[in-house]
């Protein structure tokens, strides 16, 4: 199925049902009280983050959603029928935010989760309502009360741990093929990678993180270059990036440092709090490199890339250092609730003193 990660909709809610006046008309009671029913509800637009699905294509192509409106009340007591409600289901990590103006409406982090995107409309009251001990023969009714309508936009983030961040060819696909059970498409060529591609990453029988493989970013994303920058939006839940550097491009005239540094650049144009989460250094296809130089070149990149950031040499085609990396992420994955914790701890501590 075609990946779609962004989307806009119009969802429309029912109008609720006018009330009506009505009076008892039966033989030998030739003035009955009011009997005039409530209008029925309208319709609400509701949406429940489902687990089963990955992608928001169902709304590239259906992009109005309108419920039905209320019935109208009727004689003897009779009130309108509420008109049934839609249920649009969604990925879950898909933020919902308002077309117009911006604003972040609903966040669908969980599975099951449920919001209302439109409230369909109250039904009117009928003249039953509004007899009293003075007015016996009311007539008044009031209408339902229109439902909401909204112009929304879709945005699909993925929710990973990791980030895998890169140049295009970097290994960053044979590296999460080679650290969980997915299986993206891996060749000799840059944007082999098309879409956001997820693995969990199982470190043994009782811990595992998920792993999320983007495209690749070049210079000059920010403009539109390459794939641009319409796939970092899925990294905006992680927290850790993992920047894979290929140690060996197949081109001799790359300059590995100056492309990790043109990364980080675009990385802090499309925002800042993404630049801000941890970000480690791993030097990927050191199998391409003779034995006895990959210290030497592991050291002098880490020089000349000026980071006081972990780093870790790994070959993601043969596994080697591999299993140090996966075991450092989950021990940092683990750590991060505990520093929070601590940091509350003190916070509540220094506000109680």
């Amino acid at each position: 199925m075609k990946f779609i990660d962004e989307a806009r909709i119009e969802v429309h809610a029912g109008k609720g049902g006018d009330g009506v006046a009505s009076f008892r008309r039966e033989k030998f009671v030739p003035r009955g009280g009011p009997d005039g029913g409530d209008g029925g509800r309208g319709g609400s637009i509701h949406a429940v983050a489902d687990r089963n699905i990955n992608t928001l294509i169902d709304y590239r192509y259906a992009r109005i959603h309108r419920a039905k409106n209320g019935q109208k009340g009727m004689g003897s007591d009779c009130f309108g029928r509420a008109a049934d409600d839609i249920v649009l289901r969604m990925p879950v990590g898909t933020v919902i935010s308002d077309a117009e103006t911006g604003e972040v409406l609903f966040d669908l982090a969980q599975d099951g989760e449920k919001v209302v995107l439109a409230q369909g409309g109250r039904g009117g009251l009928g003249n039953l309502h509004f007899k009293s001990s003075t007015n016996r023969a009311p007539r008044q009714f009031t209408v339902g009360e229109p439902g909401v309508s909204r112009y929304l936009k879709l945005e699909l983030k993925v929710l990973a741990d990791v980030g895998l961040l890169g140049m295009p060819n970097a290994g960053k696909s044979t590296l999460i093929r080679a650290i969980s059970a997915a299986r993206p498409k891996v060749a000799d060529y840059p944007f082999t990678t098309l879409q956001p591609n997820l693995g969990v990453v199982r470190v043994d029988d009782n811990r595992s993180f998920v792993v999320a493989d983007i495209p690749g970013l070049i210079e000059g994303a920010a403009e539109g270059a390459g794939l641009g920058h319409q796939f970092l939006r899925h990294l905006s839940r992680t927290k850790l990036l993992l920047h894979v550097i290929d140690v060996a491009p197949p081109d001799p005239d790359a300059d590995v440092v100056r492309d990790a540094k043109a990364l980080v650049r675009e990385l802090r144009k499309y925002d800042e709090a993404l630049y801000s989460k941890p970000r480690w250094l791993v030097f990927n296809k050191l199998d391409l490199v003779p034995e006895g130089e990959r210290e030497t070149l592991v050291r002098r990149l880490k020089r000349q890339l000026g980071a006081q950031r972990q780093s870790f040499a790994i070959s993601a085609i043969s596994g080697d250092g591999c299993r140090t990396l996966i075991y450092a992420v989950m021990d940092h994955i683990e750590a991060a609730p505990r520093a929070r914790r601590s940091a509350r701890g003190k916070t509540s501590a220094g506000t109680d003193t």
